[in-house]
């Protein structure tokens, strides 16, 4: 998949599921409820116990039309290794320029992370094709609309704080999508293997987006 291909996707699928979850066994599970829900968009972070093998896994075997990212990637060799696995896009909480090049040289989509308009634009300049704001619990959908105001140039991504009932209302300020982890991937919900639910939570959400 291309960079512009995987922009593409995100901007359509509106929301990404970022997987944060300790027991890597329940993972594949998880990613196959969300798809059945209607999630497109998938984010395994590093934080996974081995993340860059599932990682490569999904890339070979993923439900039709999903796309898989990797989070949490820090620095530009981890960069390289999930590229090499068959990640479609590179998330990170922070702007690291080693990430942002290495992406950009493998034509790889880059979302590193920022919080204030200054951050933002930097990673913008850097080489961002979209900027995760990170985290926005405390900034809220009002954030975006003020950033994007002077600068609407930009694609943000709100994540942390997102929930299923504040989704549209991040998109209706001006986010081109956003990232929604524990919100959406409820862990009593993977502990019990409630596929069901999850399911059902992701399709409640990919309803309310219109």
């Amino acid at each position: 998949m291309t960079r512009d291909q995987a922009l593409d996707a995100l901007l359509a699928a509106k929301v990404v599921a970022v997987i944060r979850m300790k027991d890597a066994a329940r993972v594949a599970a998880t990613v196959a409820a969300l798809s059945r829900g209607g999630v497109a968009a998938i984010e395994i972070t590093m934080t996974v116990p081995g993340a860059v093998e599932i990682i490569r896994e999904m890339a070979k075997s993923r439900p039709e039309g999903t796309v898989i990212g990797a989070g949490t990637v820090l620095d530009a060799g981890t960069a390289a290794d999930v590229i090499a696995a068959g990640a479609d896009f590179v998330v990170s909480p922070i702007a690291d320029a080693g990430m942002i090049r290495t992406c950009r040289a493998e034509g790889v989509l880059a979302a590193p992370g920022a919080m204030t308009p200054t951050e933002i634009v930097a990673a913008w300049r850097a080489g961002a094709d979209i900027v995760k704001v990170f985290p926005a619990t405390s900034l809220g959908p009002q954030f975006v609309r003020d950033v994007r105001g002077p600068l609407p140039q930009l694609r943000l991504m709100p994540t942390g704080g997102v929930t299923v009932e504040n989704a549209r209302d991040f998109l209706a300020a001006g986010a081109c999508c956003v990232g929604l982890g524990t919100a959406l991937v409820d862990a009593k919900a993977v502990e019990a293997g409630d596929w069901a639910g999850i399911e059902e939570r992701a399709r409640r959400l990919v309803a309310s987006l219109g």
